[in-house]
């Protein structure tokens, strides 16, 4: 799509620019050809260092773009991304070339492997089993009964995901008119599961807006899990069930977290951290620790907290 086009669908009509736009990007990982969008001021500082062609952006924020950086000034930047994200959303099938099969691989009659797809050595892909175009799956893996695995999406070697699981579903993300109506953000990212991960039965883990959603090696994820775009979970973490992420979380090596627990968006969480269950989790936790409640506190703290509600009760 020609810049000059992307320029009058979004109503910057001064736009003459015959550029490519090839895809869309967060300020930090574009190249050249692609667009990316500022609409959060805390990202402002990526402003000057950003490789995209263009970038949506407020008026009063076009100054700091790079020299060469073309500006499309918007009121509601995160609107005109949603609004051009569908014209980048890749089709559900777009290869012609028949999947590739490894040796030793078992697949059920009944499962559908799309174009594109590779699927590696001694693998067992079960019944129900969808696996979408230009999918890589590794070697040694099991996808059990009605697992679906959307486009794009990398699973390591000595993989196994439980019945029911979906990998690569979008991930849940609107822009908001004014009148309370809901525009879809197009998520056109992908999952990438590194090697030796267990996903439980019924666990959804969400594709990238851009970029990928990561699940980092040997990490082991209970049934009944969701795990919103773009986060990151550390390597060989614990996920217990109905724990959840919401977007952009990153957790980092071997985090535990119990039962209902569950993170805003955006946050970080420090190697080596446990979160009890139920924890609520609303900022980033620097240091590692146990953790418990909410709001959320130092397990030990929680506990002193408990027995002294518990005195009161008595009095």
């Amino acid at each position: 799509m020609k810049l000059y086009e992307i320029a009058s669908f979004l109503g910057c009509t001064e736009i003459k620019d015959s550029i490519e736009i090839t895809g869309m990007n967060t300020l930090s990982n574009a190249v050249s050809g692609e667009i990316s969008f500022l609409s959060d001021s805390k990202y402002e500082k990526e402003l000057s260092d950003t490789n995209a062609s263009a970038v949506i952006l407020p008026a009063s924020k076009a100054h700091l773009l790079p020299k060469g950086v073309v500006a499309l000034e918007s009121d509601e930047p995160y609107m005109s991304v949603a609004l051009l994200s569908k014209h980048f959303a890749k089709p559900i099938r777009s290869s012609d070339i028949s999947p590739v099969i490894g040796e030793g691989s078992v697949i059920y009659p009944n499962a559908h492997i799309e174009n594109g797809a590779v699927i590696g050595s001694n693998c067992t892909i079960m019944s129900g089993v969808y696996v979408g175009a230009e999918t890589v799956i590794g070697d040694d893996v099991i996808l059990y009964p009605s697992v679906t695995i959307y486009r794009d999406c990398v699973v390591g070697n000595r993989v196994m995901i439980h019945a029911g699981s979906v990998v690569g579903s979008d991930g849940f993300g609107y822009a908001h008119t004014k009148m309370g109506e809901h525009i879809k953000l197009y998520q056109n990212g992908n999952v990438i599961i590194e090697d030796d991960v267990e996903i439980g039965a019924n666990t959804t883990i969400d594709c990238a807006v851009f970029g990928s959603t990561i699940i980092k090696q040997g990490s082991k994820i209970d049934n009944l899990v969701q795990i919103g775009h773009n986060c990151v979970v550390g390597e060989h973490s614990i996920l217990v069930s109905q724990s959840g992420l919401a977007g952009s979380t990153t957790l980092g090596r071997n985090v535990v977290m119990g039962g209902q627990s569950a993170t805003a968006g955006h946050l970080s969480i420090a190697p080596f951290t446990t979160l009890a269950a139920r924890s609520g989790v609303t900022k980033s936790i620097m240091n590692k620790g146990v953790y418990s409640g909410f709001p959320l506190m130092e397990h030990k703290l929680w506990l002193k907290m408990q027995a002294k509600l518990a005195k009161m009760l008595e009095a």
